[in-house]
């Protein structure tokens, strides 16, 4: 099997409904970014959501109950940049911080195993983690 046979690729699209509001188009769902958060918060919800379906499925394929589970995010941003003042800092999250409160029917052992096979197969986390790169054009429409 070749690497393009095993890619999904997604392709979303965003319409400007407003300076603080946009509303996104995934092909099979739509959202407004900016109604009820900010964008830094849904990525940093897309981290929850995407640590959460990966700690599942793991916690499955391993044969693991989990009984409960919370995780929480937190980063720190300096608008600065954002806003167009004079800052040394870039303009994105500078750390994150991230726990996973777990109940559930492993030792501290398998927790960590657990723990590690969630890092090495979480999509959005390993986006973080590593370098993507980004293009960014711009069209007359």
């Amino acid at each position: 099997m070749t690497r393009s046979e095993t890619l999904t690729t997604y392709e979303l699209t965003g319409e400007r409904l407003s300076p603080k509001r946009t509303r996104i188009d995934t092909g099979d769902a739509e959202f407004v970014v900016g109604k009820d958060v900010n964008p830094v918060e849904y990525f940093l919800g897309a981290i929850i959501g995407c640590l959460n379906s990966t700690a599942t499925m793991v916690a499955r394929d391993m044969d693991l109950e989990i009984d409960d589970m919370e995780i929480s995010v937190e980063g720190d941003v300096d608008y600065a940049s954002y806003r167009g003042e004079p800052s040394d800092v870039r303009p994105g999250l500078q750390d994150l911080e991230v726990t996973i409160s777990v109940v559930a029917d492993a030792d501290d052992d398998e927790l960590a195993a657990w723990l590690a096979a969630v890092e090495d197969r979480c999509p959005v986390t390993d986006n973080v983690e590593n370098e993507t790169a980004l293009e960014v054009a711009v069209e007359s429409a």
